[in-house]
C-alpha cells in the first residue's frame, strides 16, 4: 500500500537537500563553485550562479591585495601616522606631568649617557619627547601633513621602517657628533619624511616646490637659530633620502609585472630597509668607540 503524498513519508519528501549550515532548511539551491546546498539566507550573489560562505571566505583569502606602485599595501587610512602623533602627545603629556626636566634627561638623546650608561634606548626614546609646545606643535603639523603623504604612497609597513630608521639616523649622526648635547623630538623622523617625499614625488613626476619650499625653510632653521639638534636633522633627511630612493627605484633595470614583478620589489625594498638598519648599527658602534677614546668631533 501506497504512502500519500501528505505524510510526508513519501520518497520525493526525502530526497529534498537542506541546506549545509541550516539542516532543517530544504533547499533547492546550489552554490555553482563546490555544489553544497543552500538556502537564501546562505547565498551570496556571484558572476554566475551563487556562492556559500565557504566559497566567499576562501576566495577573499586568495585575492591578491591592491598594492601602491611602490609595492606597499595600499593603506585606506594612515594609521600609523595617527598612533605615532598619539605617542608623540602622550610623551609631551607625561613631560608635563613629571617636574622640571626629568623625562629628557632620563630618556632624551645624549650620547655620553647612551655609550656609558648602556642607555641605547634613547637613541628611539629621545623621538617621542620635545622641546616645548612650540616644538611639539611644529613636529605634530608636519608629520601630520607629510605622513600621511608618504604612507598612502609607501603603505603601513615600509612607513613605518622609513620613519624609525630616520629618528635612529638623526640620533647616530648626533652620537657621532654631538655626543655631549642632550637633545630631544621627532624632528630626525621628521626629516626623514621630507627626504622620502621629496623623492618619491620626483619618480612620480608632480609638483614638488612646495615640500622644496618647506624642506629649505626648515634646513635654514636648522643653521640659524640657536640650540637646534642640526645633527639629528641631518640624519634624519640623510636616512630619508636613502630609503626614499629605494623604494621609488629598487629594482633596478627593467620592471618585472604580476607575481614575480611583486616579489622581486619586496626583496630589493626589504634588503635595503635592512642595509640602512646595519648602517646606523655601524654608525652607533664607532660613535660609541670615537666617544669611548675620548675623540669630540663636534662638540
Amino acid at each position: 500500500m501506497s504512502s500519500s503524498p501528505a505524510d510526508g513519508s513519501g520518497p520525493d519528501a526525502a530526497d529534498v537537500p537542506t541546506c549545509y549550515r541550516h539542516r532543517k532548511r530544504e533547499t533547492y539551491l546550489r552554490c555553482s563553485r563546490c555544489d553544497r546546498p543552500i538556502c537564501p539566507d546562505c547565498t551570496n550573489d556571484a558572476p554566475v550562479g551563487q556562492h556559500c560562505p565557504e566559497c566567499v571566505a576562501e576566495g577573499n583569502r586568495n585575492m591578491r591585495r591592491s598594492r601602491t606602485v611602490f609595492g606597499g599595501r595600499i593603506a585606506s587610512r594612515p594609521t600609523v601616522t595617527w598612533v605615532l602623533l598619539a605617542l608623540i602627545g602622550a610623551g609631551f603629556i607625561a613631560q608635563l606631568a613629571l617636574p622640571g626636566q626629568r623625562l629628557a634627561a632620563d630618556f632624551g638623546m645624549y650620547g655620553e649617557a647612551t655609550v656609558f650608561g648602556g642607555q641605547w634606548y634613547r637613541l628611539i626614546t629621545s623621538a617621542f619627547l620635545h622641546g616645548g609646545m612650540m616644538h611639539l606643535l611644529f613636529n605634530g603639523f608636519a608629520l601630520y601633513i607629510i605622513g600621511q603623504q608618504v604612507e598612502t604612497a609607501l603603505g603601513h609597513a615600509r612607513y613605518t621602517a622609513l620613519w624609525v630608521l630616520s629618528a635612529l639616523g638623526g640620533s647616530v649622526l648626533s652620537l657621532l657628533l654631538a655626543p655631549t648635547t642632550l637633545s630631544v623630538g621627532a624632528s630626525g623622523a621628521i626629516f626623514g619624511l621630507f627626504g622620502a617625499i621629496f623623492v618619491i614625488g620626483r619618480k612620480l613626476r608632480i609638483d614638488i616646490r612646495f615640500i622644496v619650499g618647506l624642506l629649505v625653510v626648515n634646513l635654514l632653521i636648522t643653521f640659524l637659530v640657536p640650540n637646534i639638534a642640526w645633527a639629528g636633522h641631518l640624519g634624519g633627511l640623510a636616512v630619508g633620502l636613502l630609503l626614499g630612493a629605494a623604494y621609488a627605484y629598487l629594482p633596478l633595470g627593467e620592471r618585472r609585472t604580476g607575481a614575480e614583478g611583486q616579489r622581486a620589489q619586496q626583496v630589493a625594498h626589504w634588503l635595503a630597509t635592512a642595509a640602512v638598519a646595519v648602517l646606523l648599527a655601524v654608525g652607533a658602534i664607532v660613535g660609541a668607540m670615537l666617544l669611548d677614546a675620548g675623540i669630540i668631533l663636534l662638540g
